[in-house]
């Protein structure tokens, strides 16, 4: 992808984890167990921080244009290990919380593959 377009895909992730923080915070706060709420809660929080990473890869992008993977494991790691949690919380089978770890894995995959990126670059 180009880095605009990574950039718009990570705001986008922003927004949505914006809403679905709130979603969590308001709507679910009196539906769900406290320990869903906490679960709801870790997979905003690692929602949110992936979101940021991909604006700022392709903002980094734009700086030095570079083959790099990293934003792919942004991406496709939060949205694999939020939405498991997502779905577990919202009444999802409880199995794909066996599946969460593959999106944790493929997050520490891209950060590895940033750091590589940036170690060869210098």
């Amino acid at each position: 992808m180009k880095p605009h377009t990574w950039i718009a895909v990570g705001a986008l992730s922003g927004a949505i984890t914006v809403g679905l923080g709130a979603f969590g915070a308001h709507a679910l706060k009196e539906t769900v167990a406290p320990e869903d709420l906490a679960i709801w809660e870790t997979a905003v929080h690692y929602q949110g921080l992936h979101a940021l990473a991909l604006v700022l890869f392709g903002v980094s992008l734009q700086v030095r244009p570079r083959r790099c993977l990293g934003g792919w494991g942004f991406l496709l790691g939060s949205a694999i290990f939020a939405g498991t949690l997502y779905a577990m919380v919202l009444g999802g089978p409880r199995w794909l919380g066996a599946i969460t770890p593959i999106g944790g894995t493929l997050m520490i995959a891209g950060w590895l593959s940033l750091a590589l990126s940036a170690w060869r670059a210098r």
